[in-house]
């Protein structure tokens, strides 16, 4: 029983972490094919939320929250939309390995939020971790800065910072409930933003190859599958090692770019995302331990 429980947790952590490797991937493909960041996130938050709401249905489970509860649910998908829209730039302007390698900095920013608002105390284990993340992320983009689009650094930051904001923030709103009706609140309302900023535009930028229109799907699909089982394994394992398992999803993604995309880091590149990875891994299984 318990061998069987182990494996059905490293497939669920295998499952959300490749979900979200491939999301990235099949976005930068979706670039490639002549879409832009606004009609991809457009694509990407309808068909997650018409697939929350297929599943919420099927399963009988409530979609209403409390009125407090609902407001600030759609206050974090307007920073989600925020957020997402970065992210996306930022592969955009990057490539995938780096934007994801600046974006996976939000577990410390999440940490330093919740300092800030007095819910958690900052670890010195964490504070190293920063530091050293920081490092290794400053010898990933320095070795090869002449050739790195500023505007997409502070995409990726922007990127890192909004999901921070959502993760500490959606915590005090999931409680120990289901976390399916918030994450539909947030997923509809990032969703309806970049519908109406499509429309304002007036321009969708649908992908012009049949590689782009992989990348197209591809990247809705996957973001799909990785939220929801991302949430079913934080109700079979918790949190925390969620979050800490979570820590080898850049890896995959620069795997994921290097087959797909041919997106290949430099030696000393290679060197500094590892000191990221593992000055992350670090602090989540030293927060691990202290629970």
């Amino acid at each position: 029983m318990e061998r069987r429980r182990d494996l059905l947790a490293i497939a669920l952590v295998l499952g959300f972490t490749v979900s979200f490797a491939l999301t990235n991937t099949t976005a930068g493909l979706a670039f490639i094919g002549g879409s832009d960041p606004l009609t991809v996130a457009d694509a990407r938050f309808t068909f997650t939320a018409l697939a929350l709401v297929v599943i919420l249905w099927a399963t009988g489970a409530r979609f209403s929250l409390p009125r407090r509860d609902a407001y600030v649910a759609i206050a974090l998908g307007v920073v989600t939309a925020v957020y997402s829209f970065a992210i996306l730039s930022a592969i955009e302007k990057l490539g995938v390995s780096l934007a994801v390698l600046i974006f996976f900095l939000f577990p410390l920013f999440t940490s330093l939020i919740v300092a800030v608002m007095g819910w958690e105390k900052l670890t010195n284990t964490t504070m190293v971790a920063a530091v050293i993340a920081f490092a290794g992320l400053a010898l990933t983009l320095g070795v090869d800065s002449e050739n790195l689009a500023v505007n997409g650094i502070i995409y990726g930051l922007i990127g890192a910072f909004g999901l921070a904001v959502v993760s500490a923030v959606s915590s005090r709103v999931i409680r120990s409930g289901d976390s399916r009706p918030v994450t539909l609140y947030i997923v509809t309302t990032a969703a309806i933003v970049f519908i109406a900023l499509s429309l304002f535009r007036g321009d969708f930028q649908l992908p012009q190859t049949s590689e782009g229109w992989v990348g197209y799907v591809g990247t809705s699909v996957f973001y799909a599958i990785g939220i929801i089982i991302y949430f079913a394994t934080i109700a079979f394992i918790g949190p925390a090692k969620t979050a800490l398992f979570s820590y080898v999803e850049p890896l995959f993604t620069m795997a994921a770019a290097f087959v797909f995309l041919g997106e290949l880091l430099l030696p000393l590149q290679i060197v500094g995302a590892l000191i990221v990875v593992g000055a992350l891994a670090a602090a989540g299984l030293a927060g691990l331990r202290k629970r």
